[in-house]
């Protein structure tokens, strides 16, 4: 599929043109640079690998660094391939912008979503908890409860909700339309919410 890597910049509003709100994301597309193309004989798969967002070179590898001078550009912090690019569409320098994407196009919009650390059952999976607080109970508004049987099968079974770590996964926010391109500033917006905070990174395909 062919795509950009860009940020979630944040949410706004606009009115379509029966006057109806719709809520929406601007996410920032490119520009990408494209610091290399995987070819069939060489590598075995066609893919073109776009690099977004400069970083400083002391804050990069040397290898990485002669990575990215082979095609006269700046470090980048994210690189991402693509492999519905077409052979010949673009070639290893050159820029690509938010005019990739037009009015009315559907994308999907990869993003990871908000870190929020290690939390319980309540906040993590919508357990309602233990209800009133009678009969002796002490300190089990928000625990989980009974976690497996008795002497058969004698353990817990895989799956059980419990509290963990929650947020920072990869979610795939699929056909989106495109409302309106600001292409001058890279800007698209897309109608519904996209995951992650913002100045998070995204993937938008189409």
């Amino acid at each position: 599929m062919q795509g950009l890597i860009g940020k979630k910049v944040g949410m706004t509003s606009v009115f379509d043109e029966n006057g109806k709100n719709i809520p929406c994301t601007v996410l920032q597309a490119g520009p990408c640079v494209v610091t290399q193309i995987k070819t069939t004989e060489r590598d075995g798969y066609f893919a073109v690998q776009l690099g977004f967002d400069d970083k400083k070179e002391k804050h990069t590898t040397k290898a990485e660094l002669g990575h990215f001078k082979k095609v006269n550009t700046t470090p980048k912090r994210k690189l991402i391939e693509f492999d519905g690019f077409t052979e010949g569409q673009v070639k290893e320098g050159d820029v690509v912008t938010a005019e990739l994407f037009k009015p009315d196009n559907w994308v999907d919009v990869r993003g990871w979503s908000k870190g929020k650390g290690f939390q319980g059952v309540v906040k993590r999976h919508g357990f309602s908890g233990v209800g009133g607080q009678t009969h002796g109970q002490h300190n089990r508004g928000r625990a989980p409860g009974s976690l497996g049987a008795s002497s058969f099968p004698s353990r817990v079974l895989p799956g059980m909700r419990m509290a963990g770590r929650t947020g920072g996964d990869q979610i795939k926010a699929i056909s989106m339309r495109v409302v309106k391109l600001m292409a001058e500033n890279n800007l698209i917006i897309v109608k519904g919410s996209v995951p992650g905070p913002k100045g998070g990174y995204v993937i938008i395909t189409k």
